[in-house]
């Protein structure tokens, strides 16, 4: 099975095994939104997923 290119582009697998990616909402209608919640949306955060889900959606050298 070919593996999710478009997932692996967004999330980057830290030396340790984490998963980080860039939290969404930073396109558009960021004027209205006050600087505690723009920082937030800017750090990146970490996300668990399983087993199978890793083999699918990310490359075999990413285990």
């Amino acid at each position: 099975m070919k593996t999710n290119k478009s997932f692996t582009k967004r999330i980057k697998v830290t030396k340790n095994g984490k998963l980080v990616a860039k939290n969404p909402g930073m396109n558009h209608f960021n004027a209205r939104a006050n600087s505690k919640s723009k920082m937030a949306k800017k750090r990146a955060g970490t996300f668990a997923m399983n087993n199978k889900a890793r083999s699918r959606f990310l490359p075999k050298k990413s285990k």
